[in-house]
């Protein structure tokens, strides 16, 4: 099965790509794509998915280039491949050809970023946490750094858990509206006392209150979408052992 890259007009021509789980060479619980070390895949496994993506990005594997990702809004510029232990971050920044900065997600949001005129790219991992810390605006902060204008920069979120899956409780909307009263917005209803939490929703409302140019989601749900998508919350529900991680790649 050949890869599945989704792309979105708005980042053209940048080279960029959401990757799916299809075209990999990963079994099991991991069938597919399965782009992420930290998962318990086999690790030749694992090395062969990401060179696959990288020959689809037109770098070499090393080239491709990622972070240990812990929730935070800390972003790493970089100006050439990294060696040895990944330094922990959740974005990346670079204006330097031929790096494919890389996220790993499975229901979090991977958003790209580019200025096509300054040639400024960079990659985020925006999951709840990452998101309301300001690991978007600290991205766009990071991009101005290298010559990007927020009015010229475009940001895309690729696919993520939607709201009609992402049910939360009471605590959670508390950290929310601890922030603003005005986030009530992306909550719905749920059972009893939960919630349905709209994240794509939020990351959009954070991108443009940033001051971002132009900003979309791609509409892909991670969740409910199984033959198409590595989903965290999914396995957790399915109480399986462990879960793939999906790729999203950027290039000058």
């Amino acid at each position: 099965m050949t890869l599945e890259i989704l792309t979105s007009d708005m980042l053209a021509p940048v080279k960029h790509g959401f990757f799916s789980r299809r075209g990999g060479a990963s079994s099991g619980v991991f069938a597919g794509l399965n782009c992420g070390y930290g998962s318990s895949d086999q690790t030749e496994i694992v090395a062969l998915n990401r060179r696959r993506v990288a020959d689809a990005m037109d770098v070499t594997p090393e080239a491709l280039v990622g972070i240990h990702q812990v929730h935070s809004p800390d972003v790493l510029t970089v100006d050439a491949p990294l060696t040895g232990d990944k330094p922990k971050a959740d974005a990346l920044v670079t204006a330097t050809p031929g790096l494919a900065l890389t996220i790993l997600t499975a229901d979090c949001q991977p958003v790209l970023f580019c200025d096509p005129d300054a040639n400024v790219i960079g990659a985020a991992h925006a999951g709840w946490r990452g998101a309301l810390d300001g690991v978007l605006e600290a991205t766009l902060d990071a991009m101005e750094a290298l010559g990007a204008t927020r009015e010229n920069t475009r940001a895309v979120i690729g696919p993520s858990i939607s709201q009609a899956a992402y049910e939360v409780g009471p605590e959670f909307l508390d950290a929310f509206m601890a922030e603003s009263s005005e986030n009530s917005r992306f909550f719905a209803n749920g059972t009893d006392d939960r919630m349905q939490f709209d994240l794509p929703a939020f990351g959009l409302h954070k991108l443009r209150q940033a001051g971002v140019g132009q900003a979309e989601w791609t509409r892909h749900c991670t969740y409910s979408d199984p033959d198409r998508f590595y989903s965290y919350r999914r396995t957790t529900h399915a109480k399986e052992a462990d879960y793939g991680r999906l790729i999203s790649a950027i290039r000058l």
